[in-house]
């Protein structure tokens, strides 16, 4: 980890049109934007699985995504009203009234099998193993999904998981359209953000009060995509942190020296606001904390990188340079 001088009360260069204030956006409303008219799956097919296993989908009528982000991709397809369960991150209201499968992270292989599902949609972090064998041990075809951790991620998902379904015009349409969202975010970034030595310092934190975990975001976070398309710095990739997550300390953060800090929306309130989070050590000498410069994005949505990612990138634009 990169360490640094300890801070002093010395001047910082603010990002362009950003004052001292806790920035907030009014966050969209919580749904998903399904594609109308809802296609009508052409089954049965055979597509490939990230684990290595080709797996052939006869039925998409009963569909189980174990992630908030593969849920979204179903319901935004079109497919809702064929999803039978959800896990404890999709949390958008078309999903809000399914049944959770998981307990805690962790997939429930006896809630998804009592639903009967005809499809199972899983990424390569899904677990436990033994829940994911059992599955597919009762012949219930599971389609894993590798993760997504940039923009690039997106049509590359949303193709997958429209390929699964036997509904690949829709997923061309559902990519059409969610490229064309992005880059109008993109459009928004203040052409000043380019200028040598303007580019706003984002700080990535992942925090959870209750259990005391403060970490900062480092190259593989997750977040450096969106930051680097909203014109800013990661400055965990920058410090050069090679891991997702690594402990916050004093010295990290004086590294990193950050104008703004990114966080989840349950994560800031966990730790009991802007208020709180100053108190976390460190946080109060960075440039950000000063400032109490904090930018809050809603925790079922930042990272997942599908097609609401549009809104995710809009949001961080407009808290980051206040509308400028």
């Amino acid at each position: 980890m990169a360490t640094a001088a300890a801070v002093t009360g010395c001047a910082h260069t603010d990002p362009p049109g950003a004052g001292p204030s806790t920035r907030s956006a009014a966050a969209p409303p919580d749904r998903v934007e399904p594609l109308s008219p809802a296609p009508v799956p052409a089954l049965p097919v055979t597509v490939p699985s990230a684990d290595g296993s080709p797996v052939t989908v006869a039925s998409a009528d009963r569909v189980v995504p174990l992630t908030g982000s593969l849920n979204e991709i179903v319901h935004t397809l079109g497919l809702g009203p064929r999803v039978v369960a959800r896990d404890i991150t999709a949390t958008f209201e078309q999903a809000a009234q399914l049944p959770v499968v998981t307990r805690g992270h962790e997939v429930s292989a006896e809630s998804v099998l009592s639903l009967r599902p005809t499809l199972v949609l899983a990424e390569t972090t899904a677990g436990p193993a033994e829940a994911v064998r059992q599955i597919r041990e009762a012949g219930i075809p599971l389609l894993v999904v590798a993760p997504a951790k940039s923009l690039e991620d997106v049509p590359r998902r949303i193709d997958a998981v429209a390929a699964a379904l036997g509904v690949e015009d829709a997923g061309t349409r559902l990519n059409q359209r969610t490229a064309e969202r992005i880059a109008a975010a993109r459009a928004g970034v203040p052409a000043q953000a380019a200028a040598p030595g303007k580019r706003p310092r984002v700080a990535f934190l992942y925090l959870r009060g209750s259990a005391s975990v403060y970490l900062m975001g480092g190259s593989d976070s997750g977040a450096s995509s969106l930051l680097e398309a909203a014109g800013a710095v990661d400055t965990g990739k920058e410090s050069g942190l090679g891991k997702d997550f690594t402990p916050i300390t004093s010295e990290a953060l004086a590294a990193a020296a950050p104008d703004a800090l990114l966080v989840m929306s349950k994560g800031l309130a966990s730790v009991g606001g802007p208020d709180g989070l100053v108190k976390i050590p460190g946080v109060a000498q960075t440039p950000a904390g000063m400032d109490r410069r904090v930018i809050s994005i809603d925790d079922g949505v930042l990272l997942n990188y599908g097609p609401r990612t549009d809104q995710v990138l809009a949001s961080l634009v407009t808290q980051l340079y206040g509308g400028a």
